[in-house]
C-alpha cells in the first residue's frame, strides 16, 4: 500500500468521524444533507459487497466494515434519532436524476458484465456525484457551518488523494483503471471551487457561502 492509498484512507475516516461527531456533540444534524449520506451509503453497499465473496485483509476488511456502519450510523441519526433538526426543506436535490443515468452507465460501461462488477462500476460513478445534494443545500442556505466545511475538505482530499494513488500505481505497478481515473477527476474536479473557498475564508475564520 503507498502512502496516497494510506492517507487517502485516513482523510476519507476523518471526514467521517468529523460529521458522526458534529452531529451527536450539537445534537443537530442542521446543514447536513440527508441525501448525501443516503448516497454514500448506497456507495458502500454496493462497493463492498465483495465482502461475502472474498478476503484481502484485515485492514482492507475493517475499514469497509467501518465505512458501510458509520455511513449508515449517520443516515439513522439524521432521519432518526435528530429528525427534528434535520433542514428538509432545503435539502431538495432530486438525486433521482443522478441514480438512475448512473445506474444505465454502469449497466453499458464496465469492466465485466457481471453483477458484482456492475455494482462496484455504479458505486463508483456514484460516489463521484454523491455530493452535489451537500454542495446543493449550501448554495440554497447561502453559507456553512465550520465544522461542515472540514468534513467536505477532507472528503474532497481523500479523493484527491485517491486520483494520486492511481497515478501511482500506474507509474510503479502498470495499473491502470479507467473508470476509477475518470470517476475521481470528475469527483476532485466538483470540489475545487469549494478547495478555493475553504482556503481563502474558512482557513481565516470566516463563513463559507456559496453562490445561489
Amino acid at each position: 500500500m503507498n502512502v496516497f492509498r494510506l492517507t487517502g484512507d485516513l482523510s476519507h475516516l476523518a471526514a467521517i468521524i468529523i460529521l458522526l461527531l458534529k452531529i451527536w456533540k450539537t445534537r443537530s444534524c442542521a446543514g447536513i444533507s440527508g441525501k448525501s449520506q443516503i448516497l454514500f451509503a448506497l456507495v458502500f453497499t454496493t462497493r463492498y459487497l465483495d465482502l461475502l465473496t472474498s478476503f484481502i485483509s484485515l485492514y482492507n476488511t475493517s475499514m469497509k466494515f467501518i465505512y458501510i456502519g458509520c455511513a449508515y450510523a449517520t443516515v439513522y441519526l439524521i432521519y432518526a434519532k435528530f429528525k427534528a433538526t434535520y433542514d428538509g426543506n432545503h435539502d431538495t436535490f432530486r438525486v433521482e436524476f443522478l441514480v438512475v443515468p448512473i445506474g444505465g452507465l454502469a449497466f453499458l460501461v464496465n469492466h465485466d458484465f457481471s453483477p458484482l462488477e456492475i455494482l462496484w462500476t455504479f458505486s463508483i460513478y456514484l460516489e463521484s456525484v454523491a455530493i452535489l445534494p451537500q454542495l446543493f443545500m449550501i448554495s440554497k442556505t447561502g453559507e456553512a457551518e465550520t465544522i461542515t466545511t472540514h468534513y467536505l475538505f477532507f472528503l474532497g482530499l481523500y479523493r484527491a488523494l485517491y486520483l494520486m494513488n492511481w497515478i501511482w500505481r500506474f507509474y510503479f505497478e502498470g495499473f491502470f483503471d479507467m473508470i476509477a481515473i475518470v470517476a475521481g477527476v470528475v469527483q476532485t474536479i466538483l470540489y475545487c471551487d469549494f478547495f478555493y473557498l475553504y482556503v481563502t475564508k474558512v482557513l481565516k475564520g470566516k463563513k463559507l457561502s456559496l453562490p445561489a
